[in-house]
């Protein structure tokens, strides 16, 4: 049986950082190893355990679940991020993701799909609330400017963005690829000066709406 999926939990009501502990501990592949009940002790406890996945409240006193998000990319720890929150509102859902953030998942999703996304992000994939991923594509249509490139995608780049369409982070693409981190960000960089966007989100609904990459069919 493989190690149980390690987690830090960070809000800042210890009513609700029980009940979300509670839950989840129900999962034999998942293990609470510590509780924040704010953005600087989450920083700490992370530090601390380096766990797998992190769950962030957005609101928290002393740093916010987007400001720990920036500090865990920042230190460069393969520690997963998922944000879980009361809200849904488009500037904190656009805010975390630009972040770093791997999902973003309210909290009046059910049990079972907040450990499902759980797993998604320690797989390196991400993990959007039905409502969530409905606003950010809103978004990002009303946002979006179509217009050939002006330089073509290499096949590896479009190898790189059909990944990331899937959800995978820089990590999940390397592995699938078999190259670095460090190379799936240099090939990121093209992308985005290519299509003339700032953010992997960007990138890859500009590259759907150009028809450069496609989505993956729903298994039947």
């Amino acid at each position: 049986m493989h190690e149980p999926i390690r987690v830090v939990l960070a809000d800042d009501h210890a009513v609700v950082r029980k009940g979300i502990r509670e839950f989840l501990e129900e999962y034999e592949d998942i293990v609470v190893v510590a509780e924040a009940a704010d953005g600087e002790e989450a920083k700490a406890l992370i530090q601390q355990h380096r766990p797998d996945v992190a769950i962030l409240d957005i609101r928290m006193p002393k740093a916010t679940g987007i400001d720990v998000t920036r500090w865990i990319r920042d230190q460069q720890v393969t520690t997963g991020v998922l944000i879980l929150s009361a809200y849904d509102d488009d500037p904190f859902v656009l805010a975390a993701l630009e972040a770093g953030a791997n999902g973003y998942v309210l909290k009046t999703a059910e049990a079972d799909e907040i450990a499902s996304a759980v797993r998604a992000v320690y797989r390196g994939q991400s993990a959007l609330d039905p409502v969530v991923a409905q606003k950010l594509m809103a978004h990002l249509a009303g946002k979006s400017h179509l217009g050939e490139p002006v330089e073509q995608l290499t096949p590896r780049e479009r190898e790189v963005l059909e990944l990331a369409a899937r959800g995978l982070t820089n990590r999940g693409i390397g592995r699938a690829l078999g190259i670095s981190d460090r190379t799936v960000q240099g090939h990121l960089a093209n992308i985005y000066a290519k299509l003339e966007v700032g953010s992997r989100t960007e990138a890859v609904t500009k590259a759907l709406q150009l028809g450069l990459i496609h989505l993956p069919e729903e298994p039947s």
